[in-house]
């Protein structure tokens, strides 16, 4: 897969926060993607229910996207586009079980081209610049919520 660098994002940077519901995560989201420039890549792990989608949602809104309620998980699609100040990819890997069924998306292509959010991200080679998101469910609703910058 074709790599590039990232810059780096002033609304970004390594950290962790416990949110209390889907609304806190959806906030987080969309203050992160509001400092967003137009070609970043989101890496989105975490187990099944974790807030995957919600955080997708929430980036979705950060970038502008008048009506999130669209913004759902593609896990038969593969890939949803949405219109917003950038295009947004959204792209649910949770079907995809061998690297070159991943490979055949052909993700290189989009790279560039808008905002990747990329659901079951820990399936694929990491992008560096990427930015990683690993929601960890906790108890009573809560989730642990860990941001890091890709590197390799």
């Amino acid at each position: 897969m074709k790599r590039r660098a990232n810059d780096k994002n002033p609304n970004l940077g390594l950290q962790q926060v416990i949110s209390n519901d889907e609304e806190e995560t959806f906030a987080l989201a969309e203050e992160m993607a509001s400092g967003f420039k137009g070609n970043e890549v989101v890496c989105l792990s975490g187990e099944l229910g974790a807030g995957k989608t919600v955080f997708a949602k929430g980036l979705a809104a950060g970038l502008g996207l008048k009506n999130t309620a669209q913004v759902c998980s593609p896990s038969f699609t593969i890939i949803n586009i949405y219109q917003a100040r950038c295009t947004i990819f959204h792209i649910d890997l949770y079907r995809l079980g061998k690297e070159s069924e991943i490979a055949e998306l052909g993700l290189e292509d989009y790279l560039d081209e808008g905002v990747l959010i990329i659901e079951w991200a820990e399936k694929m080679e990491r992008i560096p610049g990427s930015i990683l998101i690993n929601i960890t469910m906790l108890e009573n609703d809560k989730r642990r919520i860990k941001i890091t910058q890709a590197i390799v």
